[in-house]
């Protein structure tokens, strides 16, 4: 963390947008980076960010793929004409190619999956142009991946078990049984 925060105090501009519509992430998030040495703005929607960013377009930004209001990929047009050396990392729970393809296409520098570390993020938002970041040092573990995606699949169904079963095309008592073990590591 110190080479981080080192290379992060030296920046002339500091000022990072963090959106995320889930607040205890977006607030745990934003704490971390702005402890090494960002100056974090947080929203929560689309529109919220958008607004941020017309008034003072950030040097860095950190957005969520899927939010309640719309997409991330609206706020990096937005950023990108405003601003169009920002770099901007997308993080998202419904990691799959042709979202990470969007993304880098609509002009973000690299794509997290959710849940990132602070250290990730931040050596993604510094990461040379060109060069491939380094893997995370503590990545998902497979199991864990899968939990994760079965959770979101399931909040999009609204909590409905049997609707979250037939668009994972799983059986709904092998789903349920997911659903009831905390989850893995």
């Amino acid at each position: 963390m110190v080479d981080l925060t080192e290379t992060i105090a030296a920046l002339p501009d500091k000022s990072l947008l963090l959106l995320d519509d889930d607040a205890p992430l977006r607030i745990r998030l934003g704490r971390a980076l702005e402890v090494r040495g960002f100056e974090p703005v947080l929203a929560e929607s689309v529109a919220e960010a958008i607004s941020i960013v017309r008034n003072k377009p950030p040097a860095f930004a950190v957005l969520d793929m899927r939010l309640e209001d719309g997409n991330g990929l609206q706020v990096v047009k937005v950023i990108q004409a405003a601003r169009p050396g920002a770099r901007i990392v997308m993080l998202t729970g419904y990691g799959n190619i042709a979202t990470a393809v969007a993304a880098v296409k609509a002009g973000a520098i690299d794509y997290l999956a959710k849940p990132a570390d602070a250290d990730d993020v931040a050596r993604a938002l510094l990461a040379i142009a060109g060069e491939t970041p380094p893997p995370p040092e503590n990545p998902m573990s497979a199991d864990r991946v899968r939990w994760e995606h079965i959770q979101r699949v399931y909040e999009m169904c609204g909590k409905n078990v049997s609707e979250t079963a037939r668009r994972l095309n799983m059986h709904r008592r092998t789903l349920q049984r997911i659903l009831s073990k905390r989850a893995p590591k």
